[in-house]
């Protein structure tokens, strides 16, 4: 028997609706639905959860394969919180160009490290940019960090692409509009993120 048949038969028996059942275990019924449809499993503090409600084991509840199969979504998982973890406080980072004197400002023939609120002497558009890339890459680090538990498809595809996109960005404005330090800032951020992508692979 399939742990989804188990789920409705341990449920049924006691005389429980998938409602019932979601409040008792702290879930919500579409989890409960999920499970007993057979289109997923629940992580492990769920499973040891449904194990101790219904007072049976793990090993009862789960086949071999099926417990291999939750072991590999747990890992997955984990993995997925850790890079949302990194990217998130990386791209939040980038909010240190507000604070430390990563642009060059040119005055009375010498060039002058600044923070970028102090930055003046430049081209509207090219300021304009910077912040557009300071503040969009710190916003999008504040919600990856915000949304680490949401599993919608297009979020969970579009999250990565869309930090490295951003800070390739970032990277490249620096470089061709020669601020060195805020491009090498930039440059270490996605370093590290391309390393964490290829570990994952």
């Amino acid at each position: 028997m399939e742990f989804n048949e188990k789920m409705q038969e341990l449920r049924k028996r006691k005389g429980l609706t998938q409602e019932e059942l979601a409040e008792a275990l702290f879930v919500s019924r579409t989890a409960i639905s999920k499970w007993e449809s057979g289109r997923g499993y629940p992580n492990i503090d769920s499973l040891k959860a449904i194990a101790k409600y219904f007072g049976v084991t793990i090993d009862e509840l789960l086949s071999g394969d099926e417990l291999l199969t939750l072991a590999q979504e747990d890992t997955r998982e984990k993995e997925l919180h850790t890079l949302d973890l990194v990217f998130g406080l990386l791209d939040v980072s980038m909010v240190l160009l507000l604070f430390l004197p990563l642009f060059g400002q040119r005055a009375d023939g010498a060039v002058r490290a600044v923070p970028l609120p102090a930055l003046g002497g430049v081209r509207t558009y090219l300021l304009a940019a910077y912040w557009l890339v300071t503040a969009g890459t710190t916003a999008l680090g504040v919600i990856t960090l915000a949304l680490q538990n949401c599993r919608h498809a297009i979020w969970v595809r579009g999250k990565q692409r869309l930090s490295l996109l951003a800070g390739g960005a970032g990277l490249l404005l620096f470089i061709v509009s020669q601020q060195p330090y805020a491009a090498v800032l930039t440059f270490a951020f996605l370093t590290i993120k391309a390393l964490m992508l290829l570990k994952r692979r």
